[in-house]
């Protein structure tokens, strides 16, 4: 269960002061539906807008800081055409250009003789200094507002960086205070800060160095991320293990019948892995197991291996795939391992319908199909085993987390 301290962090984006609908929409398919996903929405570059030359002097292309006094607006007589408002210091003009600007807020944020703070990228048009819709501009009384260096954040089309930048520093206000979990030695020989103070400089840095994957606060996020997945697949490996299984050992003939058909011996590898899963098989708890390895290394017959246990103890196993294709090569190759064992093996997808369908479903309800191999359609409702003593997912991160515990 989510600790209660958590719970703002989970928070639709649309929680968040001026985010509706249409920007929510949006952030959502940036970065996530929850606050939380704003949190991990690390920036990806850094605007220094420390440079604060003079007009004359400012680089075309550069992003710069100036103070300057507005001199004049220059509504333009269409709206395809840009609003320019004139503005100087003592070296010389610059034109803050705007389309699709109102006339009102330009008047009222830029009013005629106001010094004010801008802050943009410079345009040298022919003899014209401009400055396309300025990133920042306040008044002079207001220049601690303005970030040194700014963190730019990845985009997605309709979302600009201002409102996105006001969602993610919602999201970071709304981070508690947690309580330290790890150890503070730990900490200390790592040079970490603590998880909020490493998720506030993460979204602040000074430099491109501390953005790098290096970065004490980057480690410390991601160690803490590492760590809180573990031990969350560890608690549900303690459920499912204490939940009550079943002792599956059989008598070994199929499986020794299986060995002596093979044109090969297993290797020492297969037989390690074998000794574990058919251990664990045999204690009275759920085994949950991943078996890893090359493509080519074996994996199929261990898994038919640990079937043919199953099928000895009078149970049934299924062998779940992501594909149809991949399902109709299992049957191939299993049915080639065990043309010489007593055994029924079927294959059930989305292809079978009708009577053919009720009649593998009828079958395997009685018992009458061992090994039943199959996609997603072994999900639905109406497959019933008789009496399901194994189950072996290949390529199990092509399947859902839910799917693969039920």
């Amino acid at each position: 269960m989510r600790p209660e301290i958590l719970f703002p962090l989970f928070k639709s984006v649309t929680a968040l002061k001026g985010v509706g609908p249409r920007l929510g929409q949006l952030i959502e398919r940036l970065s996530g539906k929850n606050l939380v996903d704003l949190c991990w929405h690390l920036p990806t570059g850094l605007i220094d807008r420390r440079f604060r030359p003079t007009v004359a002097t400012a680089p075309d292309g550069a992003v710069v800081t100036l103070t300057i006094t507005v001199d004049e607006h220059h509504s333009p007589p269409s709206r395809r055409l840009p609003y320019k408002v004139i503005c100087s210091d003592e070296t010389g003009s610059v034109s803050l250009v705007f389309f699709n600007a109102e006339a009102g807020y330009l008047e009222k944020t830029l009013p005629l003789g106001a010094k004010r703070l801008i802050s943009g990228q410079i345009g040298h048009y022919g003899a014209e200094i401009q400055m396309p819709h300025p990133d920042h501009i306040l008044p002079p009384d207001q220049a601690a507002e303005l970030p040194a260096v700014e963190a730019t954040y990845p985009l997605t089309t309709g979302l600009t960086a201002k409102p996105l930048h006001r969602a993610v520093r919602g999201a970071l206000d709304q981070a508690p205070e947690l309580p330290e979990w790890q150890d503070p030695a730990w900490l200390e020989k790592n040079n970490w800060p603590s998880w909020r103070e490493a998720l506030f400089s993460a979204h602040a840095p000074d430099s491109q160095a501390e953005m790098e994957a290096d970065n004490p606060n980057r480690r410390r996020l991601a160690y803490d991320e590492l760590l809180a997945n573990q031990l969350a697949l560890a608690l549900i490996r303690h459920a499912a293990r204490r939940r009550a299984g079943r002792v599956i050992s059989g008598d070994g003939g199929l499986r020794r019948k299986l060995a002596a058909a093979l044109p090969y011996m297993l290797t020492e590898g297969q037989q390690e892995v074998l000794h574990d899963i058919q251990s664990d098989m045999a204690k009275p708890m759920r085994m949950l197991r991943l078996l890893q390895g090359d493509v080519g290394s074996g994996k199929t017959v261990v898994a038919l291996t640990a079937m043919l246990a199953a099928v000895e103890s009078r149970g049934q196993a299924a062998f779940m795939v992501p594909t149809e294709i991949l399902a109709r090569q299992h049957l191939e190759t299993l049915t080639a391992f065990c043309k010489d064992l007593p055994i029924r093996i079927q294959i059930l997808t989305g292809r079978n319908k009708g009577r053919p369908r009720q009649a593998i479903l009828e079958d395997l309800a009685q018992g009458q199909i061992d090994i039943m191999i199959g996609t997603h359609a072994l999900f639905t409702e109406d497959v019933v085993f008789k009496d399901l003593a194994l189950t072996v997912i290949d390529e199990q991160h092509r399947f859902g987390v839910h799917q693969r515990l039920n």
